[in-house]
């Protein structure tokens, strides 16, 4: 196994701003005795990696923080998790990620996910939390081999509706690329700029909805669980728009809604429903998730 801790590399501009270029690598591999270990692990200044002891009958774990407390305009984080063949890991953010007003420059967040041969990988981040006026410009890439799969999601707030702020300029510009056995087979891309409120209120798009989330699954077996993500959406009672649908080999899933507790309560029920459901897990969340 190797791990690496890098001092902190940052660099000061001409106003005096700390530029932030941090990243987190980290892989999980098989033993011969089919327990699950860390691999590989490299962090650098802001970004670490802890972790938890796992829960009994459950997976390996490993939680992502950003020391920083949050991001501002000119900041890149980059993050490559990897679950090698036949094995098991969740990867989760320890709380949510605050995207600070910029003053001109976009925060770059990459997020690349591997899901080796006969693997399981889960990447649920918490809410990414957009101030009025931040920029940011994500890519979320998923990678699955032959047999793996890998199950991921992000949730976004418009604005710090607890402070009554609403997010109406800046940028949010998120996203999505799928490939299976190296071929892509899905991207996405939701782009927020100039006028944002009108976007978010016309009721052709959001209808006024304050957070927003999408999670995808991608695996050998991705069709035949459609119905089964559409039977957790109704089985719970919600304010919170939900959608489900498959396309060239993975499913799709979508949440709206006008209240963001609600929405990240709704998104993790179906977290651990979908779970247990599809591998057999607990049908429960790590820990951090209810603090």
């Amino acid at each position: 196994m190797y791990a690496a801790i890098s001092p902190s590399n940052q660099e000061t501009t001409d106003t005096a701003r700390i530029v932030v270029d941090g990243k987190a690598r980290l892989s999980f591999a098989a033993e011969d005795d089919g327990v699950t270990r860390l691999e590989d692990l490299y962090q650098r200044d802001p970004m670490r990696v802890l972790f938890p002891n796992t829960p009994k009958n459950d997976i390996s774990q490993a939680v992502i923080v950003t020391t920083s407390g949050g991001l501002v305009g000119g900041d890149q984080i980059s993050m490559e998790f990897e679950s090698r063949e036949a094995a098991s890991a969740l990867v989760m953010g320890q709380s949510a990620e605050k995207i600070y007003r910029s003053a001109g420059e976009d925060v770059c967040i990459d997020v690349n996910l591997k899901a080796g041969v006969d693997s399981w990988l889960e990447y649920l981040p918490q809410e990414t939390i957009l101030f009025e006026g931040a920029q940011l410009r994500r890519k979320t890439t998923l990678d699955v081999s032959n047999g793996g799969r890998l199950l991921a999601g992000e949730i976004m707030v418009f604005g710090r509706l607890g402070h009554g702020e609403r997010f109406t300029r800046g940028l949010a510009h998120d996203g999505w690329e799928v490939s299976t056995d190296g071929r892509l087979v899905w991207a996405d891309v939701l782009h927020l700029e100039d006028d944002i409120a009108r976007v978010i209120d016309d009721p052709a798009c959001f209808d006024g909805a304050v957070a927003a989330a999408t999670a995808v699954y991608a695996g050998p077996d991705a069709e035949q669980y459609l119905e089964t993500v559409r039977e957790i959406f109704n089985s719970r009672e919600s304010t919170t728009l939900t959608a489900a649908t498959f396309i060239n080999g993975i499913l799709v899933m979508r949440w709206l809604g006008q209240d963001a507790f609600d929405l990240r309560n709704d998104f993790g029920f179906f977290w651990g429903a979908f779970r247990n459901q599809v591998e057999g897990l607990p049908n429960r969340l790590p820990r951090l998730w209810e603090m």
